[in-house]
Order: structure tokens, then sequence, then C-alpha cells
């Protein structure tokens, strides 16, 4: 619990730092990658962002190997609690009373979720096939990629308006729970005897080269993402996407059951559900400002 949480508080800020970062910084894109990289380097601000981006990944390795992958979802989700606040104060995104409404909910399905851990009886799976784990991986990654592509060329357009970010988010989510897949993998082998043995088991595995390439991708493609976007919209679609493909597609790649226990099944899968839901009701886009209306004349001071 106090890894998932920390992980939270880190990935939270790291996000904020980078889109603070990124407000001061020209127009990123995708096609221009070594530009992207250039510009985020430069800016002291962005790297103490993705330092604590980094940091969170470590955390999560802990996570993954004392606590089912079902439940860390749960769990992880509630770091947008935090992410919204920090969003308010740091880069002046102001939440709506729905949001708000929103967070509340998102804290009951975190109670719930933390109520039906039981050390004693949970089961936590330490590997999976890796024919499985590509089978999974592989489409998951091609169809974020294009998604995100597909994105790109929308907005575009010169009369369309303005992306929501929500095909953004959801092409990241993608990216980033097949890394969390991989995160759970090489967690797997940090019980290995000897750090040698570890490091040869872990690169014989397909995890580090699926690591390498959502890392590489994801941090050009949600950079992008983050400078058109609100970090409070843009980052809640993506956990969700995340949480939702690691939980349900983890689960089953490495086998983990769920509680016996009825009512401890039914608070895990109520608290993941609760919080899945309610974050894919949120408001996907900025209420635009109000319009004069259409042939009414413009008053000027006399």
């Amino acid at each position: 619990m106090a890894a998932a949480l920390l992980a939270n508080t880190l990935y939270s800020l790291g996000f904020v730092l980078e889109k603070r970062a990124l407000t001061s910084l020209p127009e990123v894109t995708i096609r221009q990658p070594a530009r992207l990289l250039r510009l985020v380097l430069g800016s002291p601000l962005w790297i103490g962002g993705s330092l604590s981006l980094a940091a969170g990944f470590g955390a999560q390795l802990a996570v993954y190997r004392t606590l089912p992958i079902a439940a860390a979802q749960g769990i992880f989700v509630s770091g947008l609690v935090l992410l919204v606040l920090l969003s308010a104060r740091l880069l002046g995104e102001e939440t709506t009373g729905r949001e708000r409404y929103a967070l509340g909910a998102i804290l009951a399905a975190l109670l719930m979720v933390v109520l039906s851990l039981k050390e004693s009886s949970d089961t936590v799976s330490r590997s999976a096939p890796y024919q499985l784990i590509l089978l999974v991986c592989v489409p998951s990654l091609a169809a974020g990629v294009w998604l995100y592509g597909a994105a790109e060329r929308r907005a575009r357009h010169r009369h369309r308006a303005p992306t929501t970010g929500v095909e953004y988010g959801v092409a990241v989510g993608l990216l980033y729970g097949v890394s969390s897949l991989a995160i759970k993998g090489v967690s797997s082998y940090l019980t290995t005897s000897g750090l040698g043995g570890a490091v040869v088991a872990v690169l014989e595995s397909p995890y580090p080269y699926l690591l390498l390439f959502t890392g590489a991708f994801g941090l050009v493609m949600s950079q992008a993402a983050l400078q058109r976007c609100r970090a409070s919209l843009i980052v809640p679609v993506c956990t969700t996407v995340t949480c939702l493909y690691t939980a349900v597609l983890g689960t089953l790649s490495f086998g983990e059951a769920l509680p016996h226990d009825p009512l401890r099944l039914a608070l895990r899968l109520g608290g993941t559900a609760l919080a899945v839901s309610v974050l894919l009701t949120m408001p996907k886009h900025d209420t635009a400002p109000e319009q004069p209306p259409i042939g009414a004349k413009e008053l000027t001071p006399p």
C-alpha cells in the first residue's frame, strides 16, 4: 500500500512538472522526435518531472511484487485525485463540480479495493508464458500507434474543431498498459538469487525490449499530447485505459485468481468498476466560452 501511494505521488508530480515545462516550450510534434527530445532535455523542470516518473517506476516494481494486478490498478487510479489537485494548484487548471464529485467517487472506489485485500490469501503470480505476453502486447502496441497517428491526421484538418485529447489518451494508455505488463514481468525476476542471474534472466525475456519500445514511443507521444491538452483531462483518460487493460489482460495473462470470498470479490470488482466507470463519464472536453448570438451588434463605448 505504501509503495502504491508513493508511486501515485511520484507519477502525479512528474506529469504536472512535465506539463508545466511544456507550456513554455515551442510546439512539439511526433513528426520531429529529435527536436522534441532536444527541447525537453534542455528544460530543468521537465528533467525533474521525468526523474519523478522514473522513481514512480521503481515504486511500481515493489507494488507488483506484493499485490495482485487487479488490486494494484484500483489503488493506482486513486493517484488521479492528487493529479487534479496539483493541476489546479500548479497549472491553474480549474476543476468543475462534476469533476469534484467524480474524485469523491474514486476515493470511495479506492477504499473498496483496499478492504478487499487480504495478504494471507491473495495470490501474486510471478511469471507468464512469453508467447502469451507477446500475443497480447504486440497487437496492442500496433493499435496504440495507429490510433495516435489517426488522431494526428484528423487534428491537422484546417476546419476541424480542436481535439479533446481523448484519442491521444487512449493511444498512450494502450502503450502504458503494455509497459505495465512488462514492469510486472520484470518484477518476477527480482526474487532470483544473485544479481547476475537476475539480469541475465531479464535480458532473455521480452520484457526489457517491450519497456524500451513503450518508453521511446510513449515519451514522444505523451509529450506532444500533454502540450496540447489539459493534464487533468488527458491523464485520467490515459490512466483509465492503462488500468483497465492491465487489470483485465494482466490478470488473465499472469493467471492471478480473484478473491474466493463473495464479499471481498464484490468489493474488488465493484471498486475497480466504479473507478473505471467514473473516469469514463468525466467531461471529455472543456466548456467552450459563451459566444454572442448570431446577428447581435457589438456595443462600443461612445
